[in-house]
């Protein structure tokens, strides 16, 4: 089963066993999240969600991803600033796709 879901503002397209990096979310490690926020299940699209469908997935680890500099600078005033920037994610694989 494929489906689409919403998390963290962002739109995914999954089917089991799929293993994403999604917007940081609460959740201890080898725990279980439900998203019930389903935009489509196997071209069955919902107005805006599927009621009854939802996507389990297991979460595997939270880390951070890789450093993203961040340097502003505006010429001939001596203006520099250097900022160093690493957005968490946490991964997760996806154990069941579910529709009523």
């Amino acid at each position: 089963m494929k489906a689409i879901f919403e998390t963290g503002g962002k739109q995914y397209y999954v089917q089991e066993g799929d293993i994403l990096y999604i917007e940081k979310i609460d959740g201890e490690p080898e725990s279980t999240v439900v998203f019930d926020k389903v935009l489509m299940v196997d071209g069955q699209a919902g107005t805006p969600y599927v009621k009854g469908a939802k996507v389990e997935a297991k979460i595997v680890k939270h880390d951070k991803g890789k450093k993203i500099v961040v340097f502003k600078y505006k010429q001939k005033k001596k203006y520099r600033r250097t900022q160093g920037h690493r957005q968490p994610y946490t991964k997760v694989e996806i154990s069941k796709v579910s529709a009523k």
